[in-house]
């Protein structure tokens, strides 16, 4: 049987959408091409499965079926691609797929509990009933191409198709303008910031703002790397419905199971609790929170349960120290450790978040600062830093990082190579002062400095010019006065020569 490539599945699923360009948005196929991707994948398996108890019991129906009711995911009769795309030129498409996903997460409990719940196909977003129609037969059809036929016999490992996931999010959040922040982080700081939290064996791992859960994974894929085990939980809360299934979705399909997602908002009603209704601690919290949320719940913080705001209470209109302040209070107490990305204002805006900041160093669990370039994140142009926290360091001291200058230009996006990765993280290992790359700060530098984070009061980066010879300058111009002077006289001579002039 002829096998497939990564590459190959991606470019594939990637032109399942070329059936809704310029019929539909982005935005929003983007979760009808990621859910039928799943239920295809999903179809497949339970397809390939049940193929290979039948060669093994060809004579032994019941056996088939035993076996088949064993298998960690069930897929209910009638509810497959196979069926669906059986009936692909009948009216009444979206209903049906929607009844089947429907029957599906009714059928998995817990692993896909409400999964669905945000995404219709029989929606009139995709048109009036006969274009709807029109439009998800060809998307069925576009599935059921040989590129994209899933079969763990074919396709190898699970990888594959979790790798074609994540490619498809990360192409929409390439074309998803600001919304794509939403939803995905580059997969360059994802990597960056999950080695910096050096998650190990036995951790609980944290996002309380998980968008799709690709910076969980990348956390995880650490400890799978270092350990050979997947000795570790995954946790996190999404505030965006179709987000937070696609999150599922995702762990699902990166063969996660031991996580627990929840969809709410982080800050006003934070789902990650005891059985006790206190926060839950984690060894490691990772998160991409929006930038300088407006609106992110002021109202909540003055009667904050959870005495999350005891340090003060962030502006109304920006809620970067509120998300901040929450990864902190979920730290356990000794082995926590944090990375949180922000925008640069966060380090030396003044007022509220000034004494906020001040606090948190004088409490010591300020650890980093990484400046990182340009352009690196969908949706905005500007500078992000990386702030990192740990509840168990051995001095006062803060590393301040200035790596905005090294990255991989793009046309629309810089990024970050495997190499600027490698020296990023092995400067935070070192602690060491790099001239015009990275300062060792002691907390009296940085009380001097009003507690102003700011990489550039730290990190000199100043390049001297070159001193000027003016000797030689002068030299230079006056032989180029003699050569224009020569050139002159030439000019004025082959004019004459041509009967122009006295």
């Amino acid at each position: 049987m002829n096998t497939i490539t990564q590459t190959e599945i991606n470019k594939a699923a990637w032109s399942v959408c070329d059936t809704f360009r310029g019929v539909v948005d982005p935005s929003i196929y983007k979760d009808y091409v990621l859910t039928m991707l799943f239920l295809k994948y999903v179809s497949d398996v339970w397809k390939d499965h049940k193929a290979g108890y039948e060669e093994q019991y060809p004579d032994n129906p019941d056996l088939v079926i035993a076996m088949m009711k064993q298998e960690s995911f069930v897929l209910p009769e009638g509810a497959s691609f196979d069926a669906l795309h059986a009936r692909r030129h009948e009216a009444g498409n979206g209903e049906r797929i929607d009844k089947a996903l429907h029957a599906v997460e009714e059928s998995n409990g817990d692993k896909l509990r409400d999964v669905f719940q945000d995404i219709s196909f029989n929606s009139n977003k995709l048109g009036d009933e006969e274009q709807k129609n029109d439009i998800l037969r060809h998307v069925m059809e576009d599935f059921a191409k040989s590129a994209l036929d899933l079969r763990p016999s074919r396709v190898g490992n699970l990888d594959i198709i979790g790798g074609a996931y994540e490619y498809l999010i990360s192409r929409f959040a390439a074309t998803a303008g600001k919304k794509a922040g939403e939803f995905y982080t580059p997969a360059e700081v994802s990597d960056l910031m999950a080695r910096l939290v050096h998650p190990q064996a036995g951790d609980d791992i944290c996002d309380p703002t998980c968008g799709s859960a690709s910076l969980l994974m990348k956390c995880g894929r650490q400890v799978r790397k270092a350990t050979g085990t997947k000795r570790y939980a995954l946790f996190g809360q999404e505030a965006i419905g179709s987000t937070w299934a696609l999150a599922k979705m995702n762990l699902f399909l990166h063969g996660e199971t031991n996580h627990q997602i929840e969809w709410g908002d982080t800050i006003r009603n934070p789902k990650l609790r005891t059985s006790d209704d206190m926060l839950r601690h984690f060894d490691v919290v990772v998160a991409n929170p929006p930038f300088s949320l407006d609106k992110w719940g002021i109202e909540a913080a003055e009667t904050d349960k959870f005495a999350r705001f005891r340090r003060g209470t962030p502006p109304k209109t920006k809620g970067d120290y509120a998300f901040i302040l929450h990864m902190i209070e979920t730290l356990k107490p000794r082995t926590g450790r944090m990375a949180v990305v922000v925008p640069h204002g966060v380090l030396f805006r003044g007022s509220s978040e000034g004494k906020i900041r001040q606090k948190l160093i004088e409490e010591n669990l300020l650890d980093v600062v990484i400046g990182l370039p340009e352009k690196l994140f969908f949706g905005t142009g500007i500078p992000a830093a990386i702030l990192m926290f740990n509840k168990s360091k051995t001095d006062d001291s803060v590393l301040f990082v200035d790596a905005s200058r090294e990255f991989e230009p793009g046309t629309n996006q810089n990024a970050l190579t495997e190499a600027q990765l490698d020296k990023i993280t092995a400067t935070v290992t070192a602690r060491e002062t790099i001239d015009k790359y990275a300062y060792h700060a002691t907390l009296d530098e940085i009380k001097e400095n009003d507690f102003n984070l700011n990489i550039p009061r730290y990190v000199d980066t100043f390049e001297e010019e070159a001193e000027i010879d003016l000797m030689a300058v002068r030299a230079e111009r006056q032989a180029l006065q003699s050569e224009m002077s020569e050139l002159e006289s030439r000019m004025d001579a082959y004019l004459k020569e041509l009967g122009y002039g006295a």
